[in-house]
């Protein structure tokens, strides 16, 4: 990420310590992770220090200190979506992208994860890429819908 760009987020806070949470999220939320310098950056600026950050990064599981893909795919696992083939629509993703859940394909073109719930139990099994839902999917589909995100 682009050290300008950093401390523009950084500034907007006013160095603010205790703006440290939403400074990171707003640094990620561009970059879809935070790399080992800009953490540093951001413990300097605000006067962190780092092993505090590296605790509050490692902590929230919305942070990422590795890559993520372009595109983030979520398979829903709920019990709504588990009756309804979530099992096989997961291992279909899989053999797809060619990554397990919690892990970013060497492209950097996706990031796969299992979740317990996406909110949408009546389109079961749901699978979620980049916050757009896709409902009622049979592993059949799945290629179609991928190849919409390359």
């Amino acid at each position: 990420m682009d050290q300008d760009r950093v401390n523009q987020i950084i500034d907007k806070y006013k160095g603010k310590a205790g703006s440290v949470i939403q400074v990171l999220l707003e640094i990620q939320r561009e970059n879809k992770w935070l790399p080992a310098e800009v953490l540093e950056t951001v413990s300097e600026k605000l006067g962190v220090p780092l092993s505090r950050i590296q605790q509050i990064v490692t902590f929230y599981k919305a942070f990422s200190v590795a890559p993520k893909g372009r595109h983030e795919i979520h398979v829903c696992q709920g019990t709504a979506c588990h009756v309804r083939g979530a099992s096989r629509l997961l291992d279909k993703v899989e053999d797809l992208t060619g990554i397990k859940p919690g892990e970013t394909s060497p492209d950097l073109k996706f990031s796969l994860k299992t979740v317990n719930c996406l909110g949408c139990c009546a389109l079961g099994p749901v699978m979620e890429i980049d916050g757009k839902a896709h409902g009622k999917m049979a592993p059949s589909k799945t290629a179609e819908i991928l190849r919409k995100y390359e």
